[in-house]
């Protein structure tokens, strides 16, 4: 009768760690492995640097042209707020220049603000020019938007875009 006491608690003891379900493993996070500088990089890249390519720019307002140098000035010195602010403040002025949504697209990138980055140059896009460096500069921008938040298949999309961005150069003789 003794003996039966510690059988029957094991039984039971067995019984019971058969009704626990085990927990799934926990995934680890997925940390982005791409820095928010290396993103710009990518898009300054997609951009190009062809001069057989027609780069249409249009005539610019001096206050405007001031806060984009500044805003360039307070990039360089890695004041990405002041670059952001001073765009902002050219885009009061030229709310649809795509350049300007363009410059203020891509401080939105180096500070890791993947939809307003996104929001940015899909504005752009809308507006300006449908080929060209700067065409190429909205949907790499578009892409790697879409690839930081994960979104690996509608990147896969902006990307395309890309090359209905490029128009065959002039034959210079």
């Amino acid at each position: 009768m003794y003996l039966l006491r510690p059988i029957a608690m094991v039984a039971v003891s067995l019984s019971l760690a058969a009704c626990v379900s085990s927990t799934p493993p926990v995934k680890p996070p997925v940390v982005a492995t791409v820095t928010p500088a290396q993103r710009l990089a990518a898009v300054e890249a997609a951009a190009g640097n062809d001069d057989t390519e027609l780069a249409v720019q249009p005539l610019r307002d001096a206050q405007v042209d001031d806060l984009r140098a500044h805003a360039q000035a307070r990039r360089q010195a890695n004041d990405l707020a002041g670059a952001a602010e001073a765009l902002n403040q050219a885009l009061l002025i030229v709310e649809g220049d795509p350049a300007v949504l363009q410059e203020r697209a891509e401080i939105a990138l180096l500070q890791g603000d993947w939809a307003r980055a996104e929001s940015l140059s899909r504005k752009a896009v809308d507006l300006g020019s449908k080929t060209g460096p700067l065409c190429r500069r909205h949907w790499a921008t578009i892409e790697q938007a879409r690839l930081a938040r994960g979104e690996k298949e509608n990147a896969v999309s902006a990307h395309a875009q890309l090359e209905g961005c490029t128009v065959p150069g002039i034959k210079r003789y």
